[in-house]
C-alpha cells in the first residue's frame, strides 16, 4: 500500500521494513535501511513519532502517516500546484487499496470499495469517531455473513491524504470491519483513474 500526498516541495518514498526495541527501520527513497529511536529525525526530514506493535507513525515534513511493515508513503511527484487535492494509492498484494485517513478527526485505516454505496464501518470505530446513533435511521444490509443492522449517519469530516470532504454519509454496521469501506458517497466526489497497481483520486468538489 501505497499513499502518496500531493506537495510538489518535497518528494521522499519511505518504507517499513521492521520495528525491534523500541526503533524502526525505515527505507528512504530506495536508499540504506535507517533506524531511527522515537523522536530521531533522519538526514531526508523523515520523523519517527511512536511505535504500535508492527507499524509506526512518522512525519514526513509535516505530513503524518502511519506505516506497517512492508507499506510504503510517498510524496506526490505532481507538477501541479501544492495545493492541489490528488491521492495516489498503490494496490497491495490482493488488489485492494488501503490507505490511513481520518473520519471526524480519528484516525482509521479506508479500503476503496467501489462496489459499496456510502462509507461503511463497525460500532467500535463509529464510537471513536464520536457518532450518535441514538436517533439514526436503522437499515438492514446483506453481508457475506447474512442480513445485519446498519445505522445510516452523517460525518462532518472525511481525510484522505490531502483531500478532506465535509457532510459525507455513512453507515455504521452491526458487524466488525478489519477497515472502513472508502464507498461512493467519498468516490463520486473524485475523479478515478487507475493506472497499472496505482490508483489516482482528484477532487471534484
Amino acid at each position: 500500500m501505497a499513499l502518496l500526498f500531493c506537495n510538489a516541495s518535497w518528494a521522499l518514498d519511505v518504507s517499513l521494513a521492521g520495528v525491534f526495541g523500541g526503533k524502526a527501520v525505515l527505507v528512504i527513497d530506495g536508499g540504506q535501511p535507517r533506524t531511527l529511536r522515537v523522536g530521531a529525525t533522519s538526514p531526508e526530514g523523515v520523523k519517527l513519532l511512536s511505535i504500535e506493535g508492527d507499524s509506526a507513525w512518522v512525519d514526513i515534513k509535516g505530513q503524518r502517516a502511519r506505516l506497517r511493515i512492508g507499506d510504503n508513503v510517498a510524496s506526490s511527484r505532481s507538477s501541479g500546484p501544492p495545493s492541489a487535492s490528488v491521492v495516489h494509492l498503490t494496490a497491495d498484494g490482493q488488489g485492494h487499496f488501503l490507505s490511513p485517513g481520518s473520519i471526524n478527526g480519528v484516525p482509521v485505516t479506508f479500503m476503496v470499495d467501489t462496489g459499496a454505496t456510502i462509507i461503511a464501518m463497525d460500532r467500535s470505530t463509529a464510537r471513536r469517531a464520536g457518532l450518535d446513533l441514538s436517533k439514526a435511521p436503522q437499515v438492514p444490509v446483506h453481508t457475506a455473513g447474512g442480513i445485519v443492522r446498519s445505522w445510516r449517519v452523517q460525518l462532518a469530516s472525511v481525510k484522505l491524504g490531502s483531500v478532506t470532504l465535509s457532510n459525507v454519509e455513512g453507515a455504521v454496521v452491526d458487524a466488525q470491519m478489519p477497515q472502513v469501506l472508502l464507498g461512493m458517497s467519498f468516490l463520486n466526489r473524485m475523479d478515478m483513474e487507475r493506472s497499472g497497481q496505482t490508483l489516482t483520486l482528484r477532487q471534484r468538489y
